[in-house]
């Protein structure tokens, strides 16, 4: 297991490779709710974002779990390497946390999201990360 805020310097650079990853969230009936979504790791702040519109259902099993937030998972593959970092999701709405997020996002995928007035970002206060990078 990795330390999540002071990876080996293999794991964060594979975190730092442009790869799709998924998110994992728990619908309110317990069931896994399994999405592709870019992520960003932040290992000096413990923390991963996903930038996202605010009335997907990720976002709304988020909300279900109430204001102390959910356990998620983001995880990334790339043939025999993988990556899953796990924590406790929040929503932010403020815009400098956005925007954060946005230039994160555009830096790590080399490209900028497109225009969206409703996005939010998926804060993960990161507790674990597990590995094979």
């Amino acid at each position: 297991m990795a330390d999540v805020r002071n990876p080996t310097p293999e794991y964060l650079a594979f975190w730092r490779e442009r790869h799709v990853c998924t998110l994992t969230t728990l619908r309110p009936d317990g069931t896994p709710h399994v999405v592709p979504v870019g992520v960003t790791y932040d290992p000096e702040a413990g923390v991963a974002r996903v930038i996202t519109g605010r009335n997907t259902r990720k976002v709304a099993n988020i909300l279900a779990a109430g204001p102390e937030g959910a356990r998620v998972a983001v995880c990334q593959m790339h043939q025999a390497r993988w990556a899953t970092l796990e924590g406790r999701a929040t929503i932010r709405t403020e815009p400098e946390a956005v925007a954060d997020a946005e230039s994160r996002y555009a830096e790590r995928y080399e490209r900028t999201p497109r225009e969206n007035p409703e996005r939010i970002v998926i804060e993960i206060a990161l507790d674990r990360a597990l590995g094979n990078a």
